[in-house]
């Protein structure tokens, strides 16, 4: 009964899928679609009025909330319970559909709900690995109902990346990760993820095609695999789509020379439409790492935004925290409609990604407990 969690959970999700009314609309314009396709964070407890705008306008589908900033002083979006509800309360009632609302929430360091400002404790991953899975999915419920009364309905978690590397930055060496051993990700990973979305919180596998090997940190560097990477990495994935994957794939920043010669995973075509939608069968909803991580930061935005249109990307992320830029969202809304309007991509191409993502809310819409 459980291994088929996420399958149920979202059939039942379908019959209330008119929540949501993802087809109200005949026809839906270039502006609607490309909005939907953007996920990006802002300062302040409350939402800037520009923010405010763009969501009302549609010309923005997504937020993400951090409790600081890169340098730890800087004051973002998340103080106490209360003031998380009220932010994500007062952009919902603006936004024509339903906003997704994201945040890391990992457990352990990367923690964005912390107990000091009055949030539930929620172990590492580390941790987690060393419990039964009967233990990781009641921690998942547990934090998916804290999520989800917040007014938050995206975690980008689990992270399925095994400890292949004795030197981890920014994973292993952080505690981000369930184990070495694939069974051993893989049950707890879904098992807090089953967790998270009975409660009504959409999950996030990450980072595809596998991170555990990598010996840097993609927030500062381009970490080549090529030599180190295993197929064993995509077991993970395997099993989370053989079971229903209600959620997303996050894409990592990597670089595997046998995959593609020129470009990371997360702007790679042969990567995303290749070996995860092709070969994997994968035709849920991708969303990139934050395109403003050294990885792939040394391209203009506006490069980092035609290739991760090209490579497949449905929803681009843009964290906005690693260096700030209050018109951001602005300048990636318009960077995605020179495209459209240049020929660059089609607007079958964001059709593509609008029916997943519209898809995803209704299998969200109703759901949890």
């Amino acid at each position: 009964m459980r291994r088929r969690a996420f399958l149920l959970g979202g059939l039942c999700a379908l019959c209330q899928a008119c929540a949501f009314r993802p087809g109200r609309k005949t026809s839906v314009s270039v502006e609607e679609m490309a909005g939907a396709m953007l996920m990006v964070g802002f300062q302040g407890a409350q939402a800037p009025e520009s923010v405010r705008e763009a969501v009302a306008a549609g010309r923005l589908g997504g937020i993400i909330l951090f409790d600081k900033g890169r340098g730890g002083a800087d004051f973002y979006n998340i103080v106490s319970p209360e003031q998380v509800k009220a932010l994500t309360s007062s952009l919902q009632s603006v936004a024509p559909r339903p906003l997704l609302v994201a945040v890391d929430q990992e457990g352990g360091k990367v923690r964005r709900l912390k107990t000091e400002r009055g949030f539930q404790p929620l172990p590492s991953a580390e941790e987690m690995g060393r419990m039964t899975t009967d233990e990781v999915r009641l921690l998942g419920l547990r934090a998916g109902r804290e999520m989800a009364a917040l007014g938050i309905n995206v975690d980008l978690a689990p992270v399925v990346d095994m400890r292949l590397s004795a030197k981890s930055p920014g994973l292993g060496d952080a505690g981000r990760l369930f184990g070495a051993d694939a069974d051993q990700v893989t049950g707890r990973a879904l098992a807090f993820a089953d967790g998270l979305w009975q409660a009504g919180v959409l999950p996030a596998l990450k980072h595809f095609p596998g991170l555990g090997s990598a010996g840097e940190d993609s927030h500062h560097d381009l970490p080549d695999v090529t030599d180190s990477w295993s197929r064993k990495e995509l077991l993970p994935y395997e099993a989370a789509f053989r079971r229903g994957w209600p959620g997303m794939v996050l894409v990592a920043h990597i670089y595997h020379r046998g995959m593609d010669e020129k470009l990371p995973s997360s702007l790679s075509p042969a990567v995303i439409e290749g070996l995860l939608r092709k070969n994997m069968d994968w035709d849920g909803v991708v969303i990139s790492d934050d395109l403003q991580m050294g990885a792939v930061s040394g391209r203009s935005l506006e490069e980092r935004v035609r290739l991760a249109l090209l490579a497949g990307n449905d929803i681009l992320l843009f964290g906005n925290y690693l260096k700030y830029d209050e018109r951001l969202h602005e300048r990636v809304f318009q960077a995605v409609l020179s495209l459209v309007q240049n020929g660059e991509v089609s607007r079958e191409r964001l059709e593509r990604s609008w029916r997943r993502i519209e898809a995803m809310k209704s299998r969200l819409a109703g759901h949890g407990t």
